[in-house]
Formats: structure tokens, sequence, C-alpha cells
């Protein structure tokens, strides 16, 4: 039978996590399991523990939202440690991207009985930060913005705080100069912003790279180019469905690595947290994680 930690971020689902941890961890208990629970300081601290738990050969549960589940699945990426996602925050993207049951016995029963799957991690790098890993995707520009401002927005849960912060982005918005390298290759754009995608899913349900596969070995990089903001606002509709591709103002390029440059100072965000400013490296690490899926 598995043993199992739960790493709770109780900042990012504040009483969510605890809500969706309870009624999952009586399942594994009454199936035989040992499950403990670490409450995170921070992401740093999660990472932390998140280390020593798989250590311990134990299962690493990453209770909370993107944030948490690039934290923990980053820290893990690169060991034979096993991951699993008991999504309880906002966007909850790369639980969708992996279909993850959100019913408690459907989710218990993979976590005691599924077959860990390897999985695709993306190497951040930046002169602030050094080196990290997340798993979604990593993101410079109005985005990145919008995020910030989500994350802001105390008083508003769900697609509420997703909805007010991108509006409120795309008011202030200015186009970007990008630099954009994929393997070596280099490419200058005006636009809105570049994201390099591992998981089709960001920002609460958009599907900002259909085609993005999280065990190809690739990343999709899509950058939104110039546009009026009508325009950019029926593209940000578009990408519920995924039809925004059809948009001559988006444009794909699969690579393995890609460094974002600006004209400007410009955020980047990493699996809904924003980290610090361009340039910024991201990298596929093929196969570095195994996840319960």
């Amino acid at each position: 039978m598995r043993a199992f930690t739960a790493v709770v971020n109780p900042a990012a689902g504040g009483a969510r996590g605890a809500a969706a941890l309870g009624p999952l961890a009586r399942l594994l208990r009454a199936a035989g399991a040992q499950v403990e629970v670490e409450y995170s300081r921070g992401l740093d601290h999660a990472r932390e523990v998140a280390r020593h738990a798989g250590e311990r050969g134990r299962v690493v549960l990453a209770v909370g939202g993107d944030g948490m589940a690039g934290c923990v699945g980053g820290a893990l990426a690169g060991t034979e440690a096993v991951l699993g996602l008991v999504p309880a925050g906002r966007g909850n993207d790369f639980a969708r991207a992996l279909a993850l049951p959100s019913e408690p016995s459907a989710l218990a029963e993979l976590l005691l009985h599924g077959d860990p799957r390897r999985i695709d991690a993306i190497e951040v790098e930046s002169a602030v930060h050094g080196r990290t890993a997340v798993l979604g995707s990593v993101y410079a520009g109005v985005d990145a913005v919008a995020n910030r401002h989500a994350n802001e927005a105390r008083l508003l849960r769900g697609a509420a705080s997703y909805y007010l912060g991108g509006l409120r982005a795309v008011l202030g918005w200015r186009p970007a100069d990008y630099r954009i390298t994929v393997d070596g290759v280099p490419y200058e754009r005006r636009g809105f912003t570049v994201v390099a995608a591992n998981s089709g899913f960001y920002g609460f349900g958009r599907r900002i790279a259909p085609d993005a596969r999280v065990d190809d070995g690739l990343l999709d990089i899509v950058v939104i180019s110039e546009a009026s903001r009508l325009l950019f606002f029926a593209v940000m509709r578009e990408l519920r469905s995924g039809t925004h591709l059809r948009r001559p103002q988006v444009e794909v390029v699969r690579g393995r690595e890609v460094r974002i440059e600006a004209g400007r100072d410009l955020p980047y965000g990493a699996d809904g947290e924003v980290e610090a400013a361009l340039p910024v490296t991201a990298r596929v690490l093929p196969g570095a994680l195994r996840i319960l899926c």
C-alpha cells in the first residue's frame, strides 16, 4: 500500500485545500494507506518538503492550484519520486490537461492503484532566480500582468479574478518588441505575449496551445502579435475553444528551448506564479517526472 505526503498551500486555495484533501485523505486511509499532511510556509518550503518526502519513497501530493502543482512537481523533476495532484486552486489547468477526476472516490482510486506515467517538465532559467522547474507553461507579456492582477484580487475567486485581471492588463497594455530564440533560431515579433507551453491549458481553462502534449519532448511556443484591443479580446474568447490558432496574428513554433527577451521591462510568469522580469529561458526536460494520471 502506498504512503502519501500531502503538501498543502494554505494561501493559494484558502479553505479549498483543506476541503479538497479531507474527504480524499479519509478514503486513502480507509483503504489502508498512510497519509501525512504538511502545510507549506511558502514555495521554497514546499519544494523542500516535497524533496524530503520523495527521498523517503512516499507519493507526494500537491494540494492547491497550478502554482503548487508546478512548485512540487518541479522539485521532483529529475528524481524517481512519484507525484499526485489534488486540484484545489482557482485555475487547476495542469490537472485539466491531464484529465484528472475531481470526484474524491475516483481520485482516490487513481492515487491508490494507478501506474505512474512519465511526463515532461520545463526548466526555467533567469538571472534573478537561477534554475527552477515547473510543469505547465512560461508566459511573458499581457498574461503575466493579468496573472499578477488576479493574484492580488483578494476579494474575488475563480474565473472572476482572471476576467478582471485580464481586463485591467489589456486596457493598460502597450505592444512589446520581443526577441524570441527557439533552438538557436531568432524571431523578432511585436505584440501581446509569448507562451512556452508544455500543457495545452493556462489562465483558467484557456486552450492556449491545443496541440501541446506533456510527453512529446517539445514546447509549443505561442506568439500573439500586435492587434487592436478589440481583436485581441476576440482572440481571448477564442482561447476557450482553441480556434484562435486560425488568426494570422497567432503563430506557433515548436522546439526544445526558447529564450524570451523584450525591448522593455516585462514580467514573466510560470504556472500561475509571476516570478520576475525578462529575459528568461525555458527548456523542456523530457520524461523528467513520474506522475499518477
